[in-house]
Formats: C-alpha cells, structure tokens, sequence
C-alpha cells in the first residue's frame, strides 16, 4: 500500500471554549455540506455518533478504534479516511487520547441530493459511450481508504473553504466537493476491479486489460500494446483508463510493480537491483526513486525493517 499522505494541521480549540473533553465539535454549515471538526482530550470507550447523511471522516491526529455496524474493529489513523453511511451508528473509542496527545478528526456531512444529483450528472455526461458504460457510484463496503496526494489536498482545501469567510466558499465548495466525491469512486474502483479481472479476465474491456497488465507487469508494457488490446486508439485508451481510475496507465503499471517489489522485499537475500529487474524495471536508479516516492522510503530501508519484523 502507497505512504499514506497526512492532512495539515488544524488549530486546536483553546482550552477556555472547550464545552466538552470528548469529543469537542466545532461546526461550519455550508449549503450542500456541513464540516465538524471533533477533537478528544481524555481517554474514553463506546462514545457512539451518527449523522443523519453520509458523512466523509478523515483523521488528523491521534488514534482512535472505530466500531461499525457489522464489520470488525479497526484503529483509525492519520493519513486514513472512512465513509459512513447516512443514520449509521459509529461506536468509537479514544484509548490513548489526553490533554498532551489529542485525537482530531473531520467529519464532512453532504447532503444526500447533492450525492444523488452530482452522481447523475457524472452518468449523464461523463461516462464512456463505450459498449460497457460505467456507472458512477459509492461503494459503501469500500469505507475505509488511505489518503493519496490528491484525496489529502482536496480534503485540505475543503476545510480551508469551509472555516473561513469567503463570501462565495459555497461555490468553491461545490466544486471542491464533486472533485472529491469523484476521485473516492475512482479510488473504490482502482481496488475492486484488478480482483475482479482475477476472477473474470473478460467479463469487460477494462477486466480484460488489467488481466493482461498482471500477468505481464516483468515485462516491458507499451501504452500502444494495452491500447490495441482494447481495440482503442492511444489517445481514445488513455483517456478512457484514466476516467475509471484517476491515474495513467503508466501510473497503474508502476503502482502494481512496486506492490510485487514489497513482497519480493521480505526476502533478505535478494538485491535492491534483483528486485527491481524481477519486477520489470530496467533501471534500479528509477526503481528507488519511484519506491521511494510511493513508501516514503528506500527499497533498502523496506528490506531492513522487514527483516527486523521476522
């Protein structure tokens, strides 16, 4: 999994406009979304929460354990979102929380029309006019995400929209919001459908390209090949991977490369360089610069506390 990307600090609330240590909700209302920004200074268990619609949280400090209907506990960290449906019941605990080492968390409530009318919109104009047409949804059993570079900046630019005075932030945080909306549907399907070709390696055009794209990731893969694949011209494939996952095909084949390079990692007796030409890289400088990139470390330094972890 890539490095997880951190939100930017938010000004805790001074002790003397604290109404309560777990907890603490500062509200800013907007027309089609509502920010809260919670904060617990104390050690607490089973404090549950819901909102009325669907909510986007995304942790800024500290730890919590989330419990969600249903589904196993789980410790929420930063640089980590989850999406919680309308009228769910979070049961949350704050078991490291105190007045040295608060949690802080967002929690961005939107407007279930909203949803609804920006998801639409999406199908009605921007999906493929191809023989299978993808629909733009929210898969609710794809809640929790580790932030990228591009979820933490929205989210980011959201809370600065929304908690400052603008007199137009309603019209940033629209558009603002559809742009985060759409890069969550993008990053749900870059997680399911690689599993799905797995299994089905021609139930679709797009199945049947990641099958190939894993079946062959040692190997030199050309944006031309993949695009005769899909019976598509370069241009006409290119922008159509990057509609359904956000990224280029180039960006996809490197993401799974580096994904097999940290299994192979494990091993102690392989070389960086061994590794990296096992997994299609032809260049072990390239290698390290774009491990690094995506880890936030070396391939050595992977290996070394890998080995530490055995």
């Amino acid at each position: 999994m890539p490095a997880k990307k951190y939100l930017r600090d938010i000004t805790l609330t001074h002790p003397k406009f604290l109404q309560t240590l777990v907890e603490n909700r500062r509200i800013f209302n907007l027309r089609n979304c509502e920010l809260n920004v919670f904060e617990s200074y104390k050690e607490a268990y089973r404090v549950p929460l819901t909102f009325s619609d669907l909510v986007i949280t995304s942790m800024v400090r500290g730890k919590k354990v989330m419990h969600l209907p249903g589904r196993e506990a789980f410790d929420y960290l930063p640089g980590e979102t989850v999406i919680v449906p309308a009228g769910e019941t979070m049961i949350i605990d704050f078991p490291e929380a105190a007045s040295v080492n608060p949690t802080q968390c967002i929690a961005l409530a939107v407007d279930e029309h909203y949803i609804h009318d920006t998801l639409h919109y999406l199908d009605e104009y921007y999906n493929s006019a191809m023989d299978e047409p993808n629909q733009w949804k929210l898969e609710l059993s794809q809640y929790h995400l580790n932030n990228d570079t591009v979820l933490a900046e929205l989210i980011n630019r959201l809370i600065r929209i929304c908690s400052g005075t603008d007199v137009v932030k309603n019209v940033y945080a629209d558009l603002n919001l559809k742009e985060l909306l759409i890069r969550i549907i993008q990053s749900q399907h870059l997680q399911r459908l690689p599993q799905e070709s797995e299994r089905n390696s021609n139930g679709s055009r797009i199945h049947f390209v990641l099958h190939y794209i894993h079946e062959h990731l040692t190997e030199r893969i050309p944006v031309d090949l993949l695009s005769r694949k899909a019976y598509l011209s370069r241009n006409i494939f290119f922008k159509w991977f990057k509609e359904q996952f956000g990224i280029t095909p180039l960006e996809y084949i490197n993401r799974e490369r580096i994904r097999m390079a940290k299994q192979l990692l494990s091993d102690e007796r392989l070389s960086i360089a061994d590794v990296g030409f096992q997994c299609g890289f032809n260049d072990v400088n390239y290698f390290v610069r774009l491990f690094r990139k995506s880890e936030g470390v070396t391939p050595g330094a992977y290996q070394e506390m890998c080995s530490r972890n055995d």
